[in-house]
């Protein structure tokens, strides 16, 4: 099954028989702006025109737990995380589609703890909001409570050990901007720079102009030309655990399984003990 899904397919999907669950994700990245700017509402933003039928889902309140040592976005409570799905209707035996507003990070964290704990059937919708081409709508869907039960995974989740331990026997792509890995600049977390053998991999690389997924075939060829080639453990960590989910969902277009270390830096850097490398060497 593909992780992704065009906006001309969704349609077609909702006039099906088994419709899917639509789900609104979106959210921006909170970094300190200008005086006076509001933070983004993504509530707001949902209250104003969203795909006919999509249920608001808050990726900081109900696809992560409380910021800490954990990280800015660690893993919400498994059983908070299924009450707020079952809430937004999802079940089993439906068909998710998840969007956000175009960048696809968001969205991307939510397929992947809907993955992660089980779920059979989740795709993204390639290019967000703005790729959908019909109506938008303005009432609040009141969707029947869901029977979706997440049991999260044996795999595919790392820790800080593990993702250590990944960058020196397989690979561990940092999906954040080239200039936070390699310690340039740092706008959010205390320390700047890379796990130590970590390669850079911006999850942006892995979009084309408009904003959709490279074709399956280019993202296998970046990910191979990058370390992931068959028989190589593969392993994704950003700032908070959010752009990080894009790539892994990056990489199962490409046909690449990789885990997600959802603290990534904001709970790496946290700890003063472990180590930092700078510079664009992965050493």
């Amino acid at each position: 099954m593909n992780a992704i899904i065009s906006a001309s397919e969704l349609a077609s999907a909702l006039a099906g028989e088994n419709p899917p669950v639509v789900l609104d994700v979106r959210w921006q990245l909170g970094v300190a702006k200008a005086a006076g700017e509001p933070p983004f509402d993504g509530r707001a933003a949902y209250a104003s025109g969203h795909l006919p039928g999509a249920v608001y889902v808050d990726l900081d309140r109900e696809l992560a737990g409380a910021p800490g040592t954990g990280g800015r976005h660690p893993l919400p409570d498994v059983e908070e995380f299924g009450a707020a799905m079952r809430r937004a209707g999802v079940s089993a035996a439906r068909p998710v589609v998840v969007y956000d507003g175009g960048q696809g990070w968001a969205a991307a964290r939510a397929w992947w703890l809907l993955r992660w704990t089980g779920h059979p059937d989740v795709r993204v919708l390639d290019g967000g909001l703005p790729s959908w081409t019909g109506d938008l709508s303005v009432d609040a869907p009141g969707p029947a409570e869901g029977d979706f039960r997440p049991v999260p995974a044996s795999d595919g989740l790392l820790d800080a050990d593990g993702a250590a331990a990944l960058a020196r026997s397989g690979v561990l792509f940092d999906a954040r901007a080239g200039e936070r890995y390699r310690g340039e600049v740092e706008p959010i977390d205390p320390v700047g720079g890379h796990i130590p053998g970590a390669v850079s991999a911006p999850t942006n690389d892995n979009l084309g102009p408009d904003g959709r997924f490279l074709p399956a075939e280019e993202l296998g060829d970046r990910f191979k030309a990058l370390g992931a080639v068959d028989g190589t453990a593969v392993g994704v960590y950003c700032g908070s655990g959010v752009s990080g989910a894009h790539e892994v969902l990056a990489l199962a277009v490409a046909g690449i399984p990789a885990a997600l270390y959802v603290g990534s830096w904001s709970e790496w850097s946290s700890d003063p003990s472990r180590p930092v490398a700078v510079g664009p060497d992965p050493q």
